[in-house]
């Protein structure tokens, strides 16, 4: 399933500041209906929010707005900061965030958590797939988690096929401070099907 937003996005595909606060209510309002299925929660304090260049392009959109950036270069540099977030066709991309309101708490868990971004997986029938984390930048140490983490899960040809034939989709953590498993909606299975173009 082909869509406006299943490629990378250049300066063609922005508005400018002005054209952009006539847009935004309404492109706003799309945006939050379309990330209501394209968020897995992983138990009570992780979630996966899976990226696309709808999800880019609004992100992209709102930092130009708050910084007021107009130049062609420093439109070039948020392009090429927030491109990599999107899916290449064979992936699903997404950022994974441990939630915890309270300071302190947050603090202690990730302190529990060393290397949980790399125990996160997605399993499409029998076929496991976990994460390949952070390819931005470390950020976790060996003593605690970060809060955020940017993953790939890349999936192999076989598995695509499979998904689109019926498989059960589950997602996961394999980590004993956090562990979790559960079976995908259809809402946001059908969503991240859109992502496989491969």
């Amino acid at each position: 399933m082909h869509t406006e937003y299943d490629m990378k996005l250049n300066r063609a595909d922005l508005w400018s500041l002005e054209d952009y606060a006539e847009a935004r209510p309404a492109f706003r309002a799309e945006v939050l209906a379309h990330k209501k299925h394209r968020q897995v929660r992983l138990g009570e304090h992780a979630t996966l929010y899976f990226e696309d260049a709808m999800t880019m392009k609004y992100q992209i959109q709102e930092m130009l707005r708050v910084e007021r950036i107009f130049t062609a270069a420093e439109i070039e540099e948020e392009l090429d900061a927030y491109n990599p977030l999107i899916p290449d066709g064979s992936n699903w991309k997404a950022t994974f965030m441990i939630e915890y309101p309270d300071v302190e708490e947050r603090r202690v868990a990730l302190a529990s958590m060393p290397g949980v971004e790399h125990k996160v997986w997605v399993r499409i029938g029998e076929e496991q797939i976990f994460a390949v984390a952070n390819e931005d930048l470390d950020r976790s140490t060996e003593d605690k988690a970060s809060a955020v983490h940017f993953l790939r899960f890349e999936l192999s040809a076989g598995a695509v096929a499979a998904l689109r034939a019926g498989a059960a989709l589950e997602m996961g953590i394999d980590h004993d401070a956090i562990p979790y498993r559960k079976s995908v909606d259809e809402a946001v299975r059908d969503s991240l099907l859109g992502d496989l173009t491969a």
